[in-house]
């Protein structure tokens, strides 16, 4: 387990680079936020801690026990309507904010908490031994168990091409479906090591993993529906903050603060021009500092992108 350091840390998780976080959100001390990945409660207390009593933060979390971690966390926020918290997924934000739209702000800080990759029944890490699980949200029905044992060798190759990126998805995926059953998180690691070379075992499981856990809480399509909506629900002047870690979620976090969409062509004017609902505040992205890293290994492949929403008028679709 590793053990983070700094505000806000908990033993459940240290939220990344919160300095830069309240930089970029907070633009009204008095407006309506919402962190749609609360986790332990980090981001949202150092939000708190900068509002004004009439602002508030709306708290989301598909995660039931990040739910009850904010909740025990929090009690005076929570007690005085400054906080409310929400289990649900990114697709349901549109509905939970809407007697609070537009907000000020939106925060959306992906990937998984140190309490989901250090509580070992979660199955999420390789590092302890785990029923093959990997559910954000344990009442859902698909676990990573059935993905592996379920799909065939050309699916799960799809799985791990699409969202590990691994250039080896053939011949783990062949020795997955050899290997089956394959029941704990150990046994799957153990596959994925006997079916690569020496110098990429470490990597292949990680990128393996990743793409299991990808596919068992359909992150990139939730993800998709968050970013679309996002211009919908953030009032003109208002931000959106994204901590991603890894390619697949930063190119889409780009893309949509460049073009406003996921897929096609930007709309653009008579003249050309775009017609986009945010303008990027980040050039680059932000990633931690050495001495965040050294506090918070786990924030090392960390990328903030931020965005302003414009006055382009963005329709309901």
């Amino acid at each position: 387990m590793l053990t983070a350091k700094g505000p806000y840390a908990t033993a459940y998780h240290a939220p990344v680079l919160y300095h830069t976080v309240l930089e970029y959100l907070i633009t009204d001390t008095s407006g309506v936020y919402v962190d749609a990945t609360a986790g332990g409660g980090g981001h949202v207390e150092a939000i708190l801690s900068v509002l004004s009593p009439k602002g508030c933060v709306i708290a989301i979390d598909r995660d039931a026990d990040a739910v009850h971690a904010v909740k025990k966390r929090l009690p005076k926020a929570l007690g005085s309507k400054q906080l409310m918290v929400y289990q649900s997924a990114f697709s349901d934000l549109e509905a939970i904010v809407q007697e609070h739209a537009p907000i000020t702000g939106l925060l959306l800080d992906l990937g998984v908490s140190s309490y989901q990759l250090d509580y070992a029944p979660r199955g999420f890490s390789h590092r302890q031994t785990a029923p093959l699980d990997m559910r954000m949200d344990v009442e859902s029905q698909t676990a990573a168990a059935d993905i592996v044992n379920g799909f065939t060798e050309d699916a799960l190759r799809k799985v791990l091409h699409r969202w590990g990126e691994e250039p080896h998805a053939r011949r783990i995926a062949r020795r997955i479906v050899a290997c089956r059953p394959i029941e704990t998180t150990t046994d799957l690691a153990t596959a994925v090591r006997s079916a690569v070379p020496l110098r990429w075992e470490s990597r292949a499981v990680a990128r393996t993993f990743q793409a299991l856990r990808i596919a068992v809480n359909d992150e990139m399509d939730e993800l998709a529906l968050v970013l679309e909506a996002s211009a919908r629900v953030v009032i003109e002047g208002g931000r959106l903050v994204v901590i991603s870690y890894h390619s697949l979620e930063d190119r889409m976090v780009k893309r949509i603060l460049r073009d406003g969409v996921l897929t096609g062509e930007a709309e653009r004017d008579v003249y050309g021009v775009k017609l986009v609902p945010w303008q990027p505040l980040t050039r680059r992205p932000v990633m931690p500092d050495a001495a965040e890293v050294a506090a918070n290994r786990r924030s090392r492949s960390a990328k903030l992108r931020a965005g302003v929403r414009c006055a382009f008028p963005v329709s309901n679709r």
